[in-house]
């Protein structure tokens, strides 16, 4: 039974939100709508046309873009603000925006972790020409203001041209943390290359930049390991398969949109799969799970994994898992058992020695390594100490883990968990990362979040309606300044922004699901893609009564 305090305390919000619904349509004309909110942006009243024969020039960038990162993606922003409509209006006077001038000061492109991804951008009212200026001090921070700059554009159905509205336009923008992630999970499910490729576009709509990339798990082993070329026998099928060819693909195409990709083998647990090509990995053939601690060619194999992911994963993390290890199979196969007490281990000092070592491994190929949060729990004291800790289980690890020294990302299974159907995007909005953590250099342990896609009931037919619209909700916490975060009383508006951004991403060929209902959930009825929120009632009577209806409301 909900505690009589918080029962009130609901009620004042879901009150007070009401009321404020009923405010926002007089309110709408100063609503930014752009999604994640930036840190700071001014407008004016004036429409601009956008030309047909838009320019992006380079007047004194530093940045040569010799990989053609930055042409390639000024294209795609045409493409996605022109949306397959036939541009073929004319201007009707208005003035006419010709191009955008972008400014790099750095001269390199490559995605290290924590790179500088701010920038500014003007779009100004008047001029001969009239050109969008973006500064940004590297090409990451300039792919964010052309996503920025997108959506401030739309089709103009009376005139056939792109316009853009509110010149003069005055952004200052930058991440609240570095890391700002999604996982996949393509062992309890396989996700064909191109719907990978299509969850990594949809990443950088709101401004996520790291593709936690699940690949394995007990269920199935769908990767090449050129080094151990049997384990993808443990594939779901033949051509459910991921070459290394193809490893590289998906991780450059991310690259070249901003987004690093942090590859998974989760060990010792979760590792069944392993065994069909391998089967010494497994303690026995009755007992497959974990892998044998006892065995040297246990970490040779997991040795041969991370030197073959070395020259495909650049990302500076790779993940190890560590985590849900039921070490029961150690001590019910004798010839483990017998290592067990030959070496003066109980099962948990088993399960810390695996740990320990594979982080060495995992060191000795250049990477830092992140861990679930088990392993934390169980021996945090004897994790090497740039250990990132992997919180799931629940709220409250975020704030232990940084108080101990080390470094943490928050993915609390209760809010950021996407598989949790039942969790709504409002959930999602009002997970703060930083609860409870007040001393400032601790906070900067908390390298940012993670919302996860597990894949047990999840495959390419309904992954994107699963993951949004509930993970821009995270995306926006994650990005946009904590002062500038919307309040649980402002949750109409918010409801409002986050329904046109979903509309937004429905126009762009990305199946989000409605905001209304539960994750995945489908439209309650015929209505307005933009009118789908919990909070459009106050709207619709507004309308109706503005039209001098006579009905009974909702």
């Amino acid at each position: 039974m909900m505690a009589p305090a918080m029962a009130l305390r609901l009620l004042v919000v879901a009150v007070v939100a009401a009321v404020v619904s009923c405010a926002v349509a007089a309110d709408e004309g100063s609503v930014v709508e752009v999604w994640p909110m930036p840190a700071t942006a001014s407008k004016g009243g004036q429409t601009l046309h956008v030309s047909r024969e838009l320019r992006m020039t380079a007047e004194g960038s530093k940045y040569a873009d010799g990989e053609a990162i930055l042409k390639d993606a000024f294209q795609r922003m045409v493409t996605l603000i022109e949306l397959d409509h036939v541009i073929n209006g004319s201007s009707q006077g208005l003035p006419l925006l010709a191009g955008v001038n972008v400014v790099v000061h750095l001269p390199g492109d490559e995605l290290n972790f924590g790179v500088d991804e701010s920038y500014n951008l003007s779009v100004p009212a008047t001029g001969n020409p009239i050109y969008a200026q973006i500064e940004a001090q590297t090409v990451f921070g300039a792919l964010h203001a052309l996503e920025t700059f997108s959506q401030l554009c739309n089709f103009d159905f009376t005139s056939r041209l792109i316009e853009l509205q509110s010149a003069p336009w005055s952004i200052t923008d930058m991440p609240r943390f570095p890391y700002r992630g999604l996982l996949i999970d393509t062992s309890r499910h396989y996700l064909p290359v191109p719907v990978i490729k299509s969850v990594i576009d949809s990443m950088t709509y709101s401004k996520l930049n790291v593709l936690h990339w699940h690949i394995v798990d007990e269920q199935s082993f769908p990767i090449e390991i050129p080094s151990y070329p049997k384990l993808w026998n443990g594939a779901y099928s033949y051509s459910e398969r991921y070459t290394m060819d193809d490893a590289i693909d998906i991780v450059q195409y991310a690259e070249r949109r901003g987004v690093n990709v942090l590859a998974e083998i989760d060990v010792p647990g979760h590792a069944l799969s392993w065994g069909v090509g391998y089967p010494s990995l497994w303690p026995s053939a009755t007992c497959k799970e974990p892998l044998d601690v006892s065995s040297e060619s246990t970490f040779q194999v997991i040795n041969g994994i991370l030197s073959d992911f070395s020259k495909v994963f650049k990302f500076k993390f790779v993940h190890l898992g560590g985590d849900e290890v039921n070490t029961s199979c150690w001590t019910s196969t004798p010839r483990v058992k017998a290592w067990l007490a030959q070496h003066g281990m109980k099962e948990s000092d088993a399960y810390r020695y695996f740990v320990l070592r594979a982080q060495k491994i995992a060191k000795s190929h250049g990477y830092e390594v992140i861990n679930w949060e088990e392993t934390f729990n169980n021996f945090g004291d004897k994790l090497d100490r740039r250990t990132v800790v992997h919180n799931w289980l629940g709220g409250g690890v975020a704030e232990k883990v940084v108080a101990a020294g080390l470094r943490c990302i928050v993915s609390n299974q209760d809010k950021w968990y996407l598989d949790h159907l039942e969790v709504t995007w409002d959930g999602f909005y009002m997970n703060e990362p930083l609860r409870n953590i007040k001393n400032p250099a601790q906070q900067k342990l908390v390298l940012g979040g993670e919302v996860c896609m597990w894949a047990e009931h999840i495959d390419a037919s309904d992954i994107q309606q699963t993951i949004w619209p509930r993970a821009a909700a995270a995306a926006e916490r994650l990005w946009t300044p904590f002062e500038k975060l919307s309040k649980e009383w402002e949750i109409a508006a918010l409801s409002a922004r986050l329904a046109r951004f979903r509309c937004l991403l429905n126009h762009r060929g990305i199946a989000a699901g409605p905001v209304t209902g539960y994750g995945r959930s489908a439209p309650a009825e015929p209505s307005s893609c933009i009118k789908q929120h919990p909070f459009n009632r106050c709207k619709q009577k507004q309308s109706k009564e503005k039209a001098g209806a006579n009905v009974t409301e909702l």
